[in-house]
């Protein structure tokens, strides 16, 4: 992770080459000073476009963020969750919503692990 812009931001890559396909993606997080909010926004080499930004914050270190979305042509909300609470190995989770927020599908799951320098 990058910060830039003073700190109300930051930039990360994401490659993963273990499917036998290069895989590469980018996250930008953006910090709105006056709302207190998070935009994240993510792009990968399968699209070459921004997905809609999740929008939400952090209360005692778990991050949730949401947006309106489309997935397989039907209309979904999308969750993204931080769970920052091991700083070491912040997990990161995401889930789509098909009827408004009633029932979540949790579909992707991910524990980043903490270069030590």
């Amino acid at each position: 992770m990058h910060q830039i812009l003073g700190g109300n931001g930051n930039i990360d890559k994401y490659t993963d080459t273990a499917s036998g396909t290069p895989y590469e993606g980018v996250a930008l997080r953006l910090f709105n000073p006056k709302t207190k909010l998070w935009g994240i926004y993510w792009a990968d080499n399968n699209a070459g476009t921004l997905d809609p930004p999740v929008v939400g914050s952090f209360e005692n270190q778990i991050g949730h963020f949401f947006c309106k979305d489309t997935f397989n042509g039907k209309k979904v909300i999308v969750v993204f969750r931080w769970d920052v609470r091991n700083p070491n190995l912040p997990v990161w989770s995401q889930a789509f919503s098909p009827d408004n927020g009633k029932t979540w599908e949790w579909n992707s799951i991910n524990v980043s692990e903490r270069i030590r320098e």
